[in-house]
C-alpha cells in the first residue's frame, strides 16, 4: 500500500550496462526533474534511492541508484515503480491534478447522481481519459478529461462532476 503523501514519479525499465544502471521512464513533465524529487521510494516504502541520471536513453534516462552495484541487482528492479514525497513536488495550477488524487473520486453527473469511481487515469496520446466503474455500468467507461466534460474536480469534496457527451454513459 502506497503512502498516501506519496506519488508515482516513475518506474525502473531494467538495467543498463553492467555496472548497475538502470533504465529509468520519468512520468514527470519535465522528465528530468525526476532526480530533484529524491530520495524516491519503492510502492511498498521498503527502499528508497537517491538518483543520479547518467544520460538520456530510449524512452527514458540512464540512472545510477544509490545501493544498487551490479547489473543483477539493476535487472531485480526491472518493473518497480518510483514514489516521490508529494513536499517534494511542486505545486500544481488550479487546472492541473496529479493522476494520484484523481483515482478512487466518485463520478457524479450535473444533477448530482453519482455514476461510479475513477479506476485509472490513461494518456494514449490525445490527451487524459478517466477510466470510470461503476454498479450501473455495464462496462468501464472512458471519460476524456477535459474542462467541457469534467467541469468540476472536488478534491476536498472526494468526487468530481461531469457533463458527458450524448450516449457516452448508457
Amino acid at each position: 500500500m502506497t503512502a498516501p503523501d506519496r506519488v508515482c514519479v516513475g518506474a525502473i525499465a531494467g538495467s543498463f550496462g553492467v555496472r548497475g544502471e538502470v533504465r529509468l521512464k520519468s512520468f514527470c513533465a519535465e522528465p528530468e526533474a525526476i532526480a530533484d524529487y529524491a530520495p524516491l521510494f519503492t510502492e511498498d516504502g521498503g527502499r528508497s534511492f537517491d538518483i543520479t541520471l547518467t544520460g538520456a536513453v530510449k524512452g527514458g534516462f540512464a540512472a545510477r541508484l544509490s545501493g544498487v552495484t551490479s547489473k543483477e541487482a539493476a535487472d531485480a528492479l526491472r518493473g518497480t515503480s518510483l514514489f516521490a514525497d508529494r513536499a517534494r513536488l511542486p505545486s500544481l495550477p488550479d487546472d492541473e491534478f496529479y493522476h494520484a488524487d484523481l483515482i478512487g473520486l466518485a463520478v457524479v453527473d450535473t444533477g448530482g447522481v453519482e455514476i461510479g469511481r475513477v479506476r485509472a487515469v490513461l494518456n494514449h496520446g490525445a490527451g487524459d481519459l478517466l477510466e470510470v466503474l461503476g454498479p450501473g455500468l455495464k462496462a468501464p467507461v472512458l471519460l476524456p478529461f477535459t474542462r467541457a466534460v469534467v467541469p468540476t474536480v472536488d478534491l476536498a469534496g472526494g468526487r468530481l462532476i461531469t457533463d458527458p457527451p450524448e450516449g457516452l454513459i448508457e
